[in-house]
């Protein structure tokens, strides 16, 4: 019984934790990349190559749809971010200032750069924690300037800290997307910049569905690619590949704790031997008794209370050792158990039904001695 509970609320923790993670870079999210249909991201037809650009973007902010909260496109490199002698490996993204509520990165300190500062092309940065806290370990970052790539930037916000898990922004910088085609990685194609991905924020988790129909369809227009087959991009709504993930889980989380649950049914086997061999050492006992008049039935209820007893505290027990070998393990996991209520009341229910179920042959036995027999037993 300890095994199914400590392994049921690590599976619950950890579909909170995935959960807790999703919504950390952002809510409602949809995100639209290069790529077929039925591909990983940026993989078409021909090769790899970029087909969202700068303007899909601009458009579908252009929309004024009440269902769009906000519109981020996103274009990111690794390089070598300085401040004076000190120095910090980051991963620089240029992007809009949606990008603050589309993926739920509001500054700690200081401000996020503005559409302003986007449209004028300005020289800003907002840095990750621990950016800040390997540039600037004694002072506070804003204000500051960073060099990236040999240009000055001045850090007008710092994110708080977001921990080394999935989708952290810890070693981030954050700059205006114009600031970042011009003085990062000015591209040499002809058209429209284009970006790795465009993160666009619904109102409501309702709306998502009818979006992304409508996104697909202003997107294949645009990009001139009516079938499906032919489309050159993709659109994920994070919902689903949170179900996804939820679903998998969850699986897992049934499996592990169906295998646990045979212990529950060795521990019967090992219920019926206890109370077999007390049958054996207690049949004077039995024979005295029913002497005195008790009657089969009463014998049958005596062991199978006995056995139900012996089955629910070891239920208790096994309640104690489960919740703390899970909240144990998550000193391990960094994960929070979720220790439901339901589980335990089910374990616990499963537990005395074993009880029932082993003690039955052995209360039987018991009530079906004869009471000569058993009187005359050494």
């Amino acid at each position: 019984m300890a095994a199914v509970i400590a392994l049921t609320s690590l599976g619950s923790g950890v579909t909170s934790n995935i959960t807790e993670v999703f919504s950390g870079l952002g809510t409602n999210l949809l995100t639209i990349s290069s790529g077929s249909a039925g591909g990983p991201p940026g993989l078409v037809r021909g090769g790899v190559r970029q087909t969202i650009t700068t303007e899909d973007a601009e458009a579908i902010k252009e929309l004024g749809d009440p269902r769009i909260a906000g519109v981020a496109p996103t274009l990111q490199t690794n390089a070598q971010v300085k401040a004076g002698a000190l120095n910090a490996n980051a991963t620089v993204v240029g992007t809009w200032s949606d990008y603050a509520s589309v993926r739920n990165s509001a500054v700690e300190f200081g401000t996020f750069f503005s559409d302003a500062d986007t449209r004028s092309r300005k020289r800003v940065a907002v840095i990750g924690f621990d950016i800040a806290a390997e540039l600037y370990p004694d002072q506070e970052a804003s204000g500051q300037r960073i060099t990236i790539q040999g240009v000055s930037f001045t850090v007008v916000g710092v994110l708080p800290d977001k921990g080394a898990g999935f989708g952290s922004s810890n070693t981030n910088v954050f700059v205006p997307l114009s600031t970042y085609l011009q003085r990062i990685n000015r591209q040499t194609s002809v058209g429209a910049p284009t970006v790795q991905a465009i993160y666009v924020q619904g109102a409501s988790a309702e709306d998502l569905d009818g979006l992304v129909t409508d996104l697909t369809l202003m997107m294949a227009n645009r990009h001139g690619t009516p079938e499906p087959e032919e489309y050159d991009f993709r659109i994920q709504n994070q919902a689903d590949t949170l179900d996804s993930l939820n679903s998998v889980t969850r699986t897992l989380t049934l499996f592990l704790g169906a295998i646990a649950g045979i212990s529950l049914l060795v521990g019967g086997i090992g219920i019926m031997n206890i109370m077999l061999v007390s049958v054996t050492e207690r049949t004077r006992e039995i024979g005295i008794r029913k002497a005195l008049g008790a009657r089969p039935r009463d014998i049958l209820t005596q062991f199978l209370l006995e056995a139900v007893v012996l089955s629910a505290g070891g239920g208790v027990v096994g309640i104690g050792i489960g919740i703390g070998l899970a909240i144990f393990a998550t000193l391990f996991l960094d994960i929070t158990p979720g220790i439901a209520v339901g589980s335990i009341l089910v374990a616990f229910g499963f537990a005395a039904a074993v009880g029932i179920f082993f003690g039955f042959y052995p209360a039987q036995r018991a009530a079906r001695l004869d009471p000569v027999s058993s009187l005359r037993y050494e």
